[in-house]
């Protein structure tokens, strides 16, 4: 069902029965029961209001997600928590657009200098599960009244309900950009060398390790953005920083940059490659143990190593090969097959399935948005 307006897409949530599968843009695996009613939001789009000098953009839920930096990039700005594009990953086609990026908080590797997705959302208008359309937030930095829904809607996968309308704030873009490469770094000792350079008063605004396959080193690399003179300044004093962990190689060609970048975002090394993806949150220090425990066929080290993205065998159940450990895992590429045996999410504790359930049942009394998705 390809829906148009906010009206008429809480029309059909309330007059149906569900249940319902959130499409926007297609680039995502499919999720829900095979026999789920598709509702198609993508004709939700268009940039509704865009204020470069209030550092704000309102924009409907089905807006490609081009569109809008490429509107952003005109004026010099940008979303600054990088959503990935998972489209490569999954091997799906379509457009991100903003509401899916919102739905599943996406967030690249500046979010640990720059936060989430979340975190720059300003409000949001969605419809619930019973076809109420709801508005929280709002469309300035400095409204902070009632309930925090919009945090609540980052993340939630559709399962609490459809968003219609997201609006966020945005920030300038960086005069130069800046790399600096490590090589032959074990896992553990890249960790310990992305800790160090997101400690430093350096403004790191990314740190990721990648182990390397079939015998290649690993690289282990930190980015530095701003003014250009600032960038070289720091570029020198991170330098000296990480000199214990080997010599550094330094890079500040824009275009090659940028590539770079887009390439770690988006996961690129495990694009066309076989096997599952995983998606395993942790404390940084415990990543390196994990990744033995795992049995993995390669790692993506992100976040300084708070986030890991692992390449495992087909059919491998990682939460199992792992046993009891201090974060969670989910499963973001598999087949069909494997993704009716293994959830997508990790399972959650007592207490916080039955807030979780609680929730749900608030939001969708009737439990037809994405069922079956999040537990």
């Amino acid at each position: 069902m390809k829906i148009s307006s906010e009206s008429e897409l809480a029309a059909a949530i309330a007059s149906g029965k569900g249940p319902f599968r959130i499409v926007g843009g297609g680039t995502r695996l499919p999720g829900s029961p095979a026999d789920a009613v598709e509702l198609n939001v993508s004709g939700l789009a268009g940039i509704r209001l865009y204020e470069p000098d209030a550092l704000t953009l309102v924009a409907a839920a089905g807006t490609p997600l081009a569109e809008v930096e490429g509107v952003l990039a005109a004026k010099g700005q940008r979303l600054a928590f990088e959503p990935s594009d998972w489209r490569g990953l999954l091997g799906t086609t379509g457009h991100p657009t903003l509401g899916g990026m919102v739905a599943a908080n996406i967030s690249g590797p500046r979010r640990v200098q720059a936060g989430a997705c979340r975190d720059a959302l300003l409000g949001v208008r969605f419809v619930d599960g019973t076809g109420a359309v709801v508005k929280n937030g709002g469309r300035v930095m400095k409204n902070v009244t009632g309930y925090d829904l919009v945090k609540l809607m980052a993340g939630s996968w559709g399962t609490l309900g459809v968003i219609a309308e997201v609006a966020l704030k945005v920030l300038p873009a960086p005069q130069a950009v800046a790399s600096l490469t490590l090589t032959g770094l074990d896992d553990a000792s890249a960790v310990r060398a992305m800790a160090a350079a997101l400690g430093s008063p350096y403004e790191v605004t990314a740190a990721v390790h990648h182990r390397g396959r079939d015998g290649a080193q690993g690289k282990t690399r930190f980015r530095l953005e701003g003014l250009a003179g600032s960038v070289a300044y720091r570029m020198g004093a991170l330098v000296r920083l990480l000199a214990l962990f080997g010599a550094g190689q330094a890079a500040d060609d824009a275009g090659a940059e940028a590539a770079l970048w887009r390439g770690i975002r988006d996961l690129d090394v495990f694009c066309g490659v076989k096997g599952d993806v995983w998606r395993l949150s942790v404390k940084a220090s415990d990543s390196p143990d994990l990744v033995k425990r795992s049995g993995a066929l390669d790692a993506v080290y992100d976040w300084g190593g708070g986030l890991v993205w692992l390449l495992t065998p087909e059919g491998t159940d990682l939460r199992a090969c792992l046993g009891s450990f201090q974060g969670h895992a989910t499963l973001i590429r598999a087949s069909s097959d494997t993704r009716s045996r293994i959830a997508m999410f990790q399972p959650q504790p007592a207490l916080l399935g039955a807030i979780a359930a609680g929730l749900r049942s608030r939001f969708d009394p009737k439990g037809i948005l994405n069922p079956g998705l999040m537990g």
